[in-house]
This record gives C-alpha cells, sequence and structure tokens, in this order.
C-alpha cells in the first residue's frame, strides 16, 4: 500500500483539495485498495473544522467528490504512517522539516 499525506497550514483548504482530487484519479484507476490518502495541517488553528466552502466549490465545479472533512494537525507520530508527504508550499515543508528532521521523505 502507498501512504501518501497531502500538508498545508490549516488543512481546510489546500490539503484536502489535494487529497480528494487525488483519491479521485486513484479511484478513477480502480487503485483504491492501494492507497491510503490523508491530508494534514501544520498548524492547528482550524483543528476540527470542515474543508472550507471556497474549496467545496472548486471540487464541485469539476465534479470532484469529496466526503466531510475533520482539520488535523500533523504530528510526528505522523512520519510512520505515511510514505510520502507532500507540502503545499516551501512554508509546510520546512514545517515538517523542522518537525521530522531533514529526512526528504
Amino acid at each position: 500500500m502507498i501512504r501518501i499525506c497531502f500538508v498545508c497550514l490549516g488543512n481546510i483548504c489546500r490539503s484536502p483539495m489535494a487529497e480528494f482530487i487525488m483519491k479521485d484519479l486513484v479511484k478513477k484507476e480502480g487503485l483504491e485498495k492501494e492507497f491510503l490518502i490523508e491530508s494534514r495541517g501544520t498548524s492547528d488553528e482550524e483543528k476540527g473544522n470542515d474543508t472550507y466552502y471556497g474549496t467545496k466549490k472548486v471540487l464541485d465545479k469539476y465534479n470532484i467528490p469529496y466526503t466531510r472533512h475533520y482539520a488535523t494537525r500533523l504530528l510526528k507520530s505522523d512520519y510512520e504512517k505515511f510514505d510520502f508527504f507532500i507540502g503545499m508550499d516551501n512554508y509546510n515543508v520546512l514545517s515538517m522539516k523542522k518537525l521530522f528532521g531533514t529526512d526528504n521523505k
């Protein structure tokens, strides 16, 4: 199984959008059982909040399905849960390096 985590600041806009797009792409290829796809935020300021309404609007526009999302913060323990971390910008990548160290997973 390939385990991917998308990471942004609050986990309500960019990383959930990437998560839902990737899930849709994987499903269209019939590979859902071969992937674990989730998202996290580097801060907990949005903890528990659903996906931003503007993000849902874009996903709806392109017919990308999504489910109720609860924003969660990236934890050091996530390092063992996922194979790949994809930061939505350089700030997120720097935050991941601070949390995980300099390994380029």
